[in-house]
C-alpha cells in the first residue's frame, strides 16, 4: 500500500466548516483518509459541495435521533472492501458515531466518542459506550486484525493532556473513571500514536470558544489515533501529528503517517 496519511478532525457542524474554506484545509492537508466528527447534519442535509471532493469517496453515518446532533464522516482515495455503520447497537448507532471501514490490511474506526458533562446519565452513556465499542473492536484484535481507531474521545488521559488538570479535575472529560477507562485501553494493547512518539510533548486538539482559550493554548488534547500493538510492531508508524495551524473549528485535526 505504500505510504498513508490520515487525519482525524472535529469539525463540530460540517455546514460551519464548509463556510470557513474546508476544501482548501482539505487539499492542503492532502490526507488519504480523512475522518470527521460532529458533522450535525442529517442525510437530506448532504450537499453535493460535502460529499464529492475531488478524489475522495465519502461515506456518512447521520443521528436519527435528533437533529444537528452527532454524525461522522470519511472521505478516502483508497476504496475500502467493506463499510458498516454502528456496531450493531441501536442505542449508539441511532446517534451515528460510527464508521468502520476494512482496507484489506487494516481496520479502521472512525469514532465519536459520547460527551458525559451533559447530565449522570450521559456520562454513564459514554463509560457504556466504552465498554461497548472496545468489546466489540477486542473481537478483531484478538483475531490479530490491525486496527486503527481515531476520532474525538472526549477524554483527556492525564495531566499533560490538558491546560489546567486540577481545575477540571471534576469535570467529565477528566474525570477519574474516564480516565481509568483510557487507562484500561493502553493497558488491553492500543497504543496512543501521539504519545508513543512523544512521551512529554504538550500539545492540545481542543479549545473552549470562552476566555480566549485558543489564543492562551488553554486547551485539552481529547482526539486520538490509538492503533493495536501488532501496528507498532510491523514498523507501520512514522509519524503521529497534531496541526495546530489549521482553524475552522473549536477542535484542529490530528493524524498519522503510516507505511504499510
Amino acid at each position: 500500500m505504500g505510504n498513508i496519511k490520515m487525519i482525524s478532525w472535529n469539525v463540530n457542524g460540517l455546514r460551519a466548516v464548509m463556510k470557513k474554506d474546508f476544501h482548501k484545509s482539505l487539499k492542503n492537508m492532502d490526507a488519504d483518509i480523512v475522518a470527521i466528527q460532529e458533522t450535525k447534519i442529517q442525510e437530506p442535509q448532504l450537499t453535493e459541495e460535502m460529499k464529492n471532493i475531488d478524489g475522495y469517496e465519502s461515506y456518512w453515518s447521520f443521528s436519527t435521533v435528533k437533529k444537528g446532533y452527532s454524525g461522522v464522516g470519511v472521505y478516502t482515495r483508497i476504496k475500502p472492501r467493506n463499510v458498516k455503520y454502528g456496531m450493531g447497537v441501536s442505542k449508539y448507532d441511532d446517534e451515528g458515531r460510527i464508521i468502520e471501514m476494512d482496507f484489506k490490511n487494516f481496520i479502521f474506526f472512525n469514532i465519536y466518542f459520547p460527551n458525559g458533562q451533559m447530565s449522570e446519565e450521559r456520562l454513564q452513556y459514554k463509560l457504556d459506550f466504552y465498554r461497548d465499542f472496545f468489546e466489540y473492536i477486542d473481537a478483531y484484535k484478538d483475531k490479530g486484525k490491525c486496527l486503527i481507531i481515531t476520532g474525538d474521545y472526549n477524554t483527556a488521559h492525564n495531566e499533560i493532556d490538558l491546560k489546567h488538570p486540577k481545575a477540571n479535575e471534576k469535570r467529565s472529560g477528566f474525570l477519574r473513571i474516564e480516565r481509568d477507562w483510557m487507562d484500561r485501553i493502553v493497558g488491553n494493547g492500543y497504543v496512543d500514536t501521539f504519545r508513543y512518539l512523544y512521551p512529554d510533548r504538550v500539545k492540545y486538539s481542543w479549545w473552549t470558544y470562552r476566555f480566549n482559550a485558543r489564543a492562551n493554548n488553554a486547551g485539552w488534547r481529547i482526539d486520538y489515533f490509538f492503533v493495536t500493538q501488532n501496528i507498532i510492531d510491523k514498523g507501520w508508524l512514522r509519524e503521529a501529528f497534531i496541526d495546530n495551524d489549521v482553524y475552522g473549528s473549536d477542535h484542529c485535526p490530528v493524524g498519522i503517517d503510516l507505511k504499510i
